[in-house]
Formats: C-alpha cells, structure tokens, sequence
C-alpha cells in the first residue's frame, strides 16, 4: 500500500505564479540557465541554478551556490511571494499541451515506500547528479522540483479530480512555450480521506521522470533521521514532494538516437548491413514517422528509411524486448561499436519533442545516421519496474515537463 500523504504547500500568490514557474532546472546547461534568468528576478530557475547569481569563475557545485538557493527560496517566501497553506490538502495540477491535458495529484510521497519498492524505479542514478539534489534540498530545506509519479488509474481519484475541478482554479496561465498551467486546491477533508485511502489500497507507484530528483530526496530524508535519532516517522524530512499521474493520461515521446560516424563504413556498406538486419523500405525524400511498435525509420544520406525489427530479434523479456533494445543489440553494438550508449561520445540522443527536422539538422551538421525510434508505452515501463528491472539509458521522454516553483514541500518548517 502507498502512503501519499497531503501537506501543508508553500505556493506562489497567484498574481505570480506564472512569472516565477520554471521549466526542471535539468534541461539547461549552465549557458542557457544564465540567459533564461537574465532580466528575469522572479523565474525559480534563479533558485533551482542559483550558479546563475555568479560569475563563471565559482563552481556551479561550490558550497555558496546552494546557500544562495536557500537565502532566495526564504526571501522570496519573507517577502511575500509565497504562501503557506495552513492544512495539509492535495492539490491539483493540470497540463495542457496541444489540446491534450493530463491531470496529476500534488502530494507527497513516503521515502520508505521507494526504499521498499512500493514506488518502483526503472532507471539507474548516477551519484554526481544525485549530489547536486542531495545539496540542494538539504540546503533548501525544502523540495522545490517534484518527482514525476504514475499510478494505473482509480476511479475514486478521479471522481474527486472531477469534482474539484469544476470550481475556479487557484492558477491559470499559459507559459511562453504554449503549455497551460492550471491548479486546485483539494481542502475538502471528505476528498482528502478518500485520496489518500484511495493511494493506501494501490499496490504500485512508478517513478514516470525524475529519478535523480528522487534518490536525492530520499538520501536527505535518511540523512535527516539519522540527525534526529528521536523521529516518529511523521517528520516532513520522511517524505518528498511528487505530482501523480493516472497511466491513462500520460504520453510518452519518441527518445530518438543520431549516431556520429558509421565505424569505417561508407553509408552504401552501411545501408547494405542495415538490409541484412531489418526490413528496410524503400529510400523516401520525405521525413516518415514509424507507425508501431516494432519499427524505427532511418536518416542516412538525405533519404529516410522504413526499418522493420524482424521476428527472431524480437523479445517477450520486458528490456530485450523493448524497440531501443533491439536497436542496441542487433546495431548500435555489433555493428557500430557502441557498446555503452551512457558513455560513448559517438551517439547523442535527440528527444521527440525536438521533431523529425532536428535529426535531418544533426545528420547535415554533425552525425552521419539518424534513428527515429516509436515511443515507449506506459505499459512498456511499468512491466520493466514490476520485473524489478531498469531500461536502457533514454528510453522515455515524457512532456509536457512539471514547473518548479509552484508548490514547494518544506522539510522542517
């Protein structure tokens, strides 16, 4: 059983809630954090990049880095641009891209329930991003990012989502890159008693995106027991901030790969290998997306290709079986020597949002193939997680991606 508990959030005012939202601060590179802040006082990304309130001469890992976070997350709440609400509710927070909305609860989330697997992972984490969070939230006190959660949907949730919001929202806006922003505030104890025995009797959770945000959040909620030997299990330091999504509503994005030379091939030979392995289609001058699950389409030499996985390299085995699997095996390794796609500088990973004209760009500038993948579905990853298994690196690119900034979970205050 799941213990996804309401809290006491720590939320913009509304008049500036559209202002200070801010996309995850991993989708920048320290170049782009500095110019999304420049002229920018209010946008959260100050505190989740605060290295972009100095020169480059500090370290973006330096100690005085996550004090500033801390000192502008505490300003900002002292001076009035947040407010914390004084009972524990779920909030809501809806997403609207391209006409499409998906609908989560903001709630947060028991760290034993991820130390005992009740919230299943399907990534691995690597210690120096992990670092990074595990200093900033406990610098912070307090979680600013929220962790991605999936559930397979339960109708008492959604009754009471329902419900909720046919009232006003608390937030209404849309960000410059065109996605709609709305949220609720669930207050109602009859709608808080049921969500969270609703979560009590659901098996499973899943961590959709974030796993690095949620290894940091639990190390600092460990760290934190051990600092108070005397903790009851009630403390907020046992629990992280998330936003949980019913499977139902949730897209998943293409993770396409560009690969930058052919090792030794010419892209003839290379086109030749490819029969060999896939049924490849017929050269097209117009960009094809594949139409299902066990299909890719190939950029090579300013033609795409139709490439089919054929039957002996497919898998019923959860990982082996997944089409970036296959890719990896039949190609990617035996035939290019790349043997790790996390470490080999000769692959990049291109995720769908970016659209089939950022592959035909990579391979016109600095790659030499281009591999547009069919997304993985949902169903897809929470069997990898229920096997107790994890994916091959870049196998999801969920969107519309969570704001920071708009509820924030306090860990002692």
């Amino acid at each position: 059983m799941a213990d996804i508990r309401p809290f006491c959030c720590i939320r913009p005012v509304p008049e500036e809630a559209a202002q200070i939202a801010a996309l995850p601060y991993d989708v920048y590179n320290r170049e782009e954090a500095k110019a999304a802040v420049a002229g920018n006082d209010r946008t959260f990304l100050r505190i989740d990049r605060a290295e972009t309130q100095f020169d480059d001469s500090v370290d973006t890992y330096a100690p005085q880095v996550y004090e500033k976070a801390h000192d502008l997350l505490w300003e900002m709440v002292e001076q009035g641009d947040y407010i914390q609400d004084a009972s524990a509710c779920y909030y809501i927070y809806e997403l609207t891209m391209n006409g499409r909305t998906q609908t989560g609860i903001v709630a947060c989330a028991s760290i034993d329930d991820y130390v005992n697997q009740v919230i299943k992972k399907h990534e691995n984490t690597r210690a120096d991003k992990e670092l990074d969070r595990i200093c900033h939230v406990d610098a912070c006190d307090a979680q600013t990012g929220p962790i991605f959660l999936a559930y397979r949907s339960n109708e008492i949730i959604n009754r009471v989502v329902t419900k909720v919001k046919a009232l006003p929202p608390v937030y209404d806006f849309t960000a410059e890159d065109g996605i709609g922003h709305r949220a609720y505030i669930i207050d109602e104890p009859e709608d808080i008693k049921a969500i969270r025995e609703a979560f009590e009797r659901i098996g499973d959770i899943y961590i959709a995106d974030g796993h690095h945000r949620a290894a940091s959040a639990v190390k600092v909620g460990l760290k934190r027991r051990d600092e108070h030997p005397g903790y009851d299990g009630t403390e907020e330091f046992n629990y992280f901030l998330s936003v949980l999504f019913p499977d139902d509503q949730l897209m998943i994005m293409d993770y396409n790969r560009v690969v930058k030379d052919l090792n030794g091939m010419d892209e003839a030979s290379f086109l030749e290998r490819m029969q060999s392995l896939f049924e490849v289609g017929e050269p097209q001058a117009e960009a094809v997306s594949p139409g299902r699950k066990g299909e890719f389409c190939m950029y090579l030499k300013d033609r795409w290709y139709r490439c089919g996985i054929r039957k002996c390299d497919r898998s019923a085995d959860p990982v082996e079986g997944l089409d970036v699997s296959v890719l990896q095996n039949v190609l990617l390794s035996p035939v290019l020597g790349i043997e790790d796609p996390k470490t080999d500088r000769r692959i990049d990973f291109v995720g769908g949002i970016r659209g089939l004209k950022e592959l035909e760009r990579r391979v016109h500038t600095d790659c030499k193939a281009a591999f547009a993948m069919y997304p993985t579905d949902i169903a897809e990853l929470f069997a990898v997680a229920d096997a107790g298994l994890l994916m091959p690196p870049k196998s999801t690119w969920f969107e519309p991606k969570l704001r920071s900034g708009l509820f924030i979970h306090a860990l002692s205050r």
